[in-house]
C-alpha cells in the first residue's frame, strides 16, 4: 500500500513538472504566440493582476482568462442618451469573448482640453483612453502617460489587428522610435474642398467651380445678387489661425505644409531638406490677399466675420449662407443632410485646387491608448483588437443597436434607425476600421471624388513630425496671439490698406519672437531628418 502510494506521489510530480513545462512553453510572446492567440479570433484574455504582457499562460499557448475584470474607459464627447443601452449589449458580449466588462467616462467637448491632462497628473485609475495627434498624443507620450506597446504585446494580445494594420500605420504611431497608441486603421484625407450651392450656380449660368478663380466667381455674383444669402460662411470668433478656406487656397494651391497652426510656419511638401519659412513674407500670401481683399470688397462674407459665432451649416442649411469650406467627409455628410431635410436646395460639392498634393490624415489622426499604470493590459489590448476587428463588436459600438439606432445593409452600409440621434457625437473614431460602414445615402459624388484622390495621395518625409514647443512656449503664445490680433482682419479684407497691414503684422511677429521658434523648428526638423537616414 505504501509503495502504491509512493508510485502515485512520483507519477504527479513528474505531471506537475510537465505541466510547468508546457505552461513556460506556451507563454512565449512573439509570433508563435501572436498565431496562437489568433486562432480563437481575439476572444481570448488574460489575467488583470499585471502591467506587463507576460500574463499566465493556458497549455494551448492562449492567455488566461479564468479571472473576470472590468475595465475603465475614457472617451471624449458628450455622453449618447442611449450609450448606457447600448454598451450594456456590449458588455454582455465582452463577457462571453474575453471575461471583461468596461465602464466609461466621457469628458465633455466644451472642457475636455483642461481634463485630460489633469487625469494623467493625478494618476488616476483608467485603463484605456482616446488620444491623437490633435488630442495630447505626443505629449502624454513623451511624459509617461500612455505603456509602450511592444511587438510582442501585440502579437499575442491584439493579433488581428497586428495582422491588419498596414505597417506604415504602426510607423507613423511611434514617437522617438517608440509606439504608445493602437491607431485607428481607416484611410482619411485632410485636404479642404467646397460645399455649394450648386442650383445658385444654375441659377446664373456660371461655370464648372474647378479653381480659385471660378470660385471667387461664383461667390460674388452670390453675393451681388442674391439678396439675404451670405457667400462665403466665414467665421474667426472661434479663434483658429488658419481657417479651411486657407487651408485650400494658401495651404493646397501652394504645395504648403503648415507646421504647427499656432505659428505661421510651414515647408514645401517637396522639400527633401524641411527648410521652414514664415508664410507671411511669401509673395504667395502676398497675392492671396489680394484674392481675399477683393472678395471682401466684393460683400462675399459679413463685416462681422471676426465677431461671428453662428453654425455655418444651420446657416446654410436655412438658406442664409452659400457655401463654405470642410473637409470631404463632413461636406458630405452635411450635402446627404441637405438632400433629406431641405430638398428645396441644391447643394454640390467642389475641389478648387485640383491639381494639388492630397494628403492622407497620419494614423495618429485616431487613437487608443493604455495609461502607463493600467493593471489590465493584456485585456485591454484584447478589448481594442474587437472593438477594431470583430465585426459584432464593431457594428454594436460604431452605430449602436441594429433596428434602433442603425439598420444594417449589407456588411458595407447602413441606414438610420429610428434612435440614431441618441447614439452618436463620441470619439468612437478611435477605432476607426476597415469594417466602418457607410450611410446608403451618403453622396456618390463624395466616393467618386475620394477614389479620384486615392492615386495622389502624396507621402512626404516630414509626414510624422511634430513640433515640441517645450522651449519656446512663450513665443509660440506670442507668435499666437498676434496672428489673432493682426492677420485674421488682414485676411478677412477689414484693413485698408493690405500692404500696410502685412508690414504691421510681420513686425508685431519679429517683436513676439517668431525668429526664435522659426530656429527651434528648424533644428527639430533637421534632427528628425537626420534620425530617418
Amino acid at each position: 500500500m505504501q509503495r502504491t502510494r509512493k508510485s502515485a506521489f512520483l507519477l504527479l510530480a513528474l505531471v506537475f513538472v510537465m505541466s510547468l513545462l508546457l505552461a513556460a512553453c506556451g507563454g512565449k510572446t512573439g509570433k508563435d504566440a501572436g498565431s496562437s492567440a489568433s486562432a480563437d479570433n481575439g476572444a481570448s484574455g488574460t489575467p488583470s493582476s499585471s502591467a506587463s504582457a507576460s500574463a499566465p499562460a493556458s497549455n494551448a499557448g492562449n492567455p488566461d482568462t479564468s479571472k473576470e475584470v472590468k475595465l475603465k474607459m475614457i472617451l471624449l464627447g458628450g455622453k449618447p442618451a442611449d450609450f448606457d443601452q447600448v454598451w450594456s449589449e456590449l458588455n454582455a458580449k465582452l463577457k462571453a469573448k474575453i471575461n471583461a466588462t468596461v465602464d466609461v467616462e466621457f469628458l465633455d467637448w466644451s472642457d475636455w482640453n483642461q481634463k485630460y491632462p489633469l487625469k494623467f497628473a493625478a494618476n488616476e485609475n483608467f485603463d484605456i483612453i482616446y488620444t491623437a495627434n490633435w488630442a495630447y498624443y505626443n505629449d502624454q507620450a513623451l511624459k509617461g502617460g500612455f505603456l509602450e506597446l511592444t511587438d510582442d504585446m501585440l502579437q499575442k494580445y491584439a493579433p488581428q489587428t497586428w495582422a491588419t494594420m498596414p505597417k506604415v500605420s504602426w510607423e507613423q504611431a511611434k514617437v522617438n522610435g517608440k509606439l504608445y497608441m493602437v491607431p485607428n486603421n481607416n484611410v482619411e484625407v485632410t485636404n479642404k474642398i467646397v460645399l455649394y450651392r450648386e442650383d445658385l450656380r444654375k441659377k446664373y449660368n456660371l461655370p464648372e467651380i474647378d479653381s480659385l478663380e471660378s470660385y471667387a466667381n461664383y461667390l460674388k455674383t452670390v453675393a451681388k445678387n442674391e439678396k439675404g444669402i451670405t457667400a462665403y460662411g466665414a467665421k474667426a470668433a472661434d479663434g483658429w489661425k488658419w481657417h479651411e478656406l486657407d487651408q485650400a487656397t494658401l495651404e493646397q494651391n501652394n504645395d504648403f505644409h503648415v507646421v504647427d497652426t499656432r505659428v505661421p510656419m510651414a515647408y514645401k511638401l517637396d522639400d527633401a531638406t524641411g527648410k521652414v519659412f514664415d508664410i507671411y513674407e511669401t509673395p504667395e500670401f502676398k497675392q492671396l490677399l489680394g484674392y481675399y481683399k477683393d472678395l471682401a470688397d466684393n460683400g462675399v462674407w459679413s463685416k462681422n466675420v471676426v465677431s461671428n459665432k453662428n453654425d455655418v451649416w444651420q446657416d446654410m442649411k436655412a438658406g442664409k449662407v452659400s457655401s463654405y469650406a470642410q473637409n470631404i467627409g463632413t461636406t458630405a455628410i452635411n450635402m446627404e443632410e441637405a438632400r433629406r431635410d431641405t430638398p428645396n436646395q441644391e447643394f454640390m460639392i467642389a475641389d478648387i485646387t485640383p491639381n494639388s498634393k492630397k494628403i492622407s490624415a497620419i494614423s495618429t489622426q485616431n487613437g487608443l491608448a493604455i495609461h502607463a499604470t493600467s493593471k489590465n493590459v493584456e485585456r485591454s489590448l484584447m478589448l481594442i483588437d474587437l472593438l477594431q476587428n470583430d465585426k459584432e463588436i464593431h457594428d454594436l459600438t460604431m452605430y449602436g443597436i441594429a433596428g434602433t439606432h442603425f439598420n444594417p445593409q449589407g456588411d458595407k452600409q447602413y441606414t438610420p434607425g429610428p434612435s440614431a440621434s441618441n447614439y452618436t457625437g463620441f470619439s468612437n473614431w478611435g477605432w476607426n476600421s476597415p469594417l466602418n460602414r457607410q450611410d446608403a445615402q451618403y453622396p456618390q459624388e463624395a466616393n467618386d471624388m475620394f477614389d479620384g484622390w486615392q492615386s495622389k495621395v502624396y507621402h512626404f518625409p516630414l509626414e510624422t513630425f511634430v513640433f515640441d514647443d517645450t522651449k519656446v512656449k512663450t513665443e509660440v503664445a506670442n507668435v499666437s496671439n498676434v496672428m489673432l490680433r493682426y492677420a485674421i482682419p488682414l485676411e478677412y479684407g477689414l484693413v485698408k490698406d493690405t500692404d500696410k497691414g502685412l508690414a504691421d503684422l510681420i513686425k508685431q511677429l519679429k517683436a513676439a519672437g517668431i525668429d526664435k521658434v522659426q530656429q527651434e523648428m528648424q533644428a527639430q526638423i533637421d534632427a528628425f531628418l537626420a534620425n530617418r537616414k
